[in-house]
């Protein structure tokens, strides 16, 4: 054996070792954290929201970890590289206001009646039926797509980055045991607190990948890297437009940010249980508030990590190994961090794909124990029954994830796919939600039929080819792109909604009845200052388009 072996075979020693004692680490400050946490009487309650004991800090580091994981890193990176423009900031840039409306117009309506759940608003505002329904689709997103994505593209970063010789669905099932303990023996608190410990050093490395990236590109010098950004090519920095500088039309068209865009960037932050359900566990409103709008401002500065190092790439292309654009960001990593540091990034990493995947197992476990199990299965279970059962439901999505995982290798776009996928039950979801806050008299008969009307036009315009419709709403080449398919199906959706609530309307009994609040569990006094703070975040987002619409230029 020669001497170049042994030195990749010790230094590839050392990467595990450092990868091993990272996670270790983490997972033993959790629960140091977790048995000092006050705990509420109520097994179930604990289980499921964390005994309502989380502070702001915890809300927002739990809300950042869940959202970005591999599927974001690798997936919008990769997209953003095939795009050869930065138009892909749109998900990080309108996911701030998707947040603002979270935290001042539905996290209020939430906690006021103690919902553990986002669909249980729906069962007060329609009925038990709505409900379900609308818990059946998020199971079905969170089964077919979410986890499974998770596990793919975090199996794809940890193998780029280590040269793994092991098969993906081999390094899916190591993550998706892992991941599934936090989740099933562990509760909220302990997927709350692990997010928080995780998300730490994920903005520590996720920020040091682009900064080490600029001076690779700058031959060492980071000020040089980042002029050669801005004046080599400063058209790949455009993120308003159509098409970049091949011609090729873009994935997210300037175009859709009016349309499909912002709705699909509320359901995600203000009525997804795997999301919202962060925020129900705060102490307070106000708690919750501010954890919401912290999480809110961080995800200005997302983009740096989710989409430079794309672009960068673009500018490395002949030192790079990629032959698929989901390959882009292991690649990048891999190139310029020093060899000593990808074990402990690679613990970082792997913390943020646990986060997302237990956040989510959580989440439907909640939704299953809670909706169906108690629901219709056994009325009269005990919350040690709910519990194990939300254990034992866990434990099915884990290995049915893990199964699902390594399919998704056929797919060009990880990140498209998710997004495509997700419309199927979003679209009838958001209607449902929106027109649920918003108005009074919308009988539950027009929530399932306007339920099945958006699910019905959203595959329709989405995976059937439609030509020669009005340029506006063209991708380029006469088809429909799939965001404004989105906003088409959710006119529909709330339209035929409204007109069977202007038909019908509920009775004033009704209505009074869908009002009545249960006594709210936490202090709902509001923080004082969530509407400055969220004028400010609105602010500076239109500021980065600005800016990088003069850098394009």
């Amino acid at each position: 054996m020669d001497n170049f072996t042994l030195l990749n075979q010790h230094l590839m020693y050392h990467q595990i070792q450092s990868f091993l004692l990272a996670t270790a680490s983490v997972a033993f400050l959790t629960y140091y954290i977790v048995q000092r946490m006050q705990k509420s009487d109520n097994a179930a309650e604990e289980y499921f929201t964390g005994g309502r004991a989380l502070s702001w800090p915890v809300v927002a580091g739990s809300l950042l970890l869940t959202n970005l994981s591999t599927e974001q890193l690798v997936g919008l990176n990769g997209d953003v590289f095939g795009d050869k423009v930065l138009v892909g900031v749109a998900w990080e840039a309108l996911a701030a206001f998707a947040m603002i409306a979270t935290a001042l117009i539905f996290l209020p309506r939430y906690l006021a009646s103690g919902f553990t759940t986002t669909p249980a608003f729906l069962e007060k505002r329609f009925d038990k039926t709505t409900r379900s329904m609308v818990s059946g689709l998020f199971l079905f997103g969170y089964v077919t797509v979410l986890l499974p994505v998770v596990l793919y593209t975090g199996s794809l970063a940890l193998k780029g980055m280590f040269d793994l010789e092991y098969p993906i669905w081999a390094i899916a099932a190591t993550i998706g045991i892992l991941g599934s303990s936090y989740a099933i023996f562990g509760g909220l608190k302990s997927v709350a607190v692990s997010d928080t410990l995780n998300g730490i050093g994920l903005l520590i490395g996720g920020l040091a990948i682009p900064a080490l990236a600029l001076a690779k590109l700058g031959d060492g010098s980071f000020l040089d890297g980042l002029s050669t950004l801005f004046n080599s090519k400063p058209e790949y920095l455009a993120v308003l437009t159509k098409t970049n500088v091949d011609d090729k039309v873009v994935s997210v068209p300037w175009p859709t940010l009016l349309t499909g865009m912002m709705f699909i960037q509320v359901f995600y932050w203000s009525t997804n249980q795997v999301i919202v359900q962060r925020a129900m566990a705060a102490k307070s409103l106000a708690e919750g508030q501010k954890g919401v709008l912290f999480a809110s401002a961080m995800k200005l500065i997302g983009p740096i990590m989710l989409c430079l190092p794309g672009i960068i790439a673009l500018h490395m292309t002949d030192v790079l190994d990629i032959t698929k654009q989901d390959q882009v960001y292991g690649a990048v990593v891999r190139h310029v961090l020093p060899n000593w540091s990808i074990g402990l990034f690679a613990a970082v990493l792997l913390g943020s794909i646990l986060s997302s995947f237990n956040s989510a197992l959580n989440s439907a476990s909640t939704l299953f124990s809670l909706q169906f199990y108690k629901g219709y299965i056994n009325k009269g279970a005990t919350d040690n029954e709910i519990v194990r059962t939300g254990k034992n439901f866990g434990i099915i999505l884990a290995i049915a994830s893990i199964v699902i995982a390594p399919l998704l290798a056929q797919m060009e776009s990880i990140f498209t796919y998710l997004q495509k996928v997700n419309g199927l039950y979003s679209v009838p979801i958001i209607g449902i939600f929106m027109l649920g806050v918003g108005t009074r008299h919308v009988p539950a008969i027009a929530a399932k039929i306007g339920m099945l009307v958006g699910m019905a036009s959203y595959a329709f315009f989405t995976f059937v080819n439609i030509s020669n419709v009005p340029i506006f709403f063209a991708n380029g080449d006469g088809d429909l792109h799939w965001l404004h398919g989105y906003f088409i199906s959710f006119i529909l959706s709330v339209g035929v909604m409204l007109i069977i609530g202007y038909l019908q309307p509920k009775t004033n009994s009704e209505m009074d009845a869908s009002d009545e609040r249960d006594p709210a569990p936490v202090d709902m006094t509001p923080w004082g200052h969530a509407k400055n703070v969220s004028y400010a975040i609105m602010a500076s987002t239109v500021g980065i388009y600005l800016l990088l619409t003069i850098a394009s230029n």
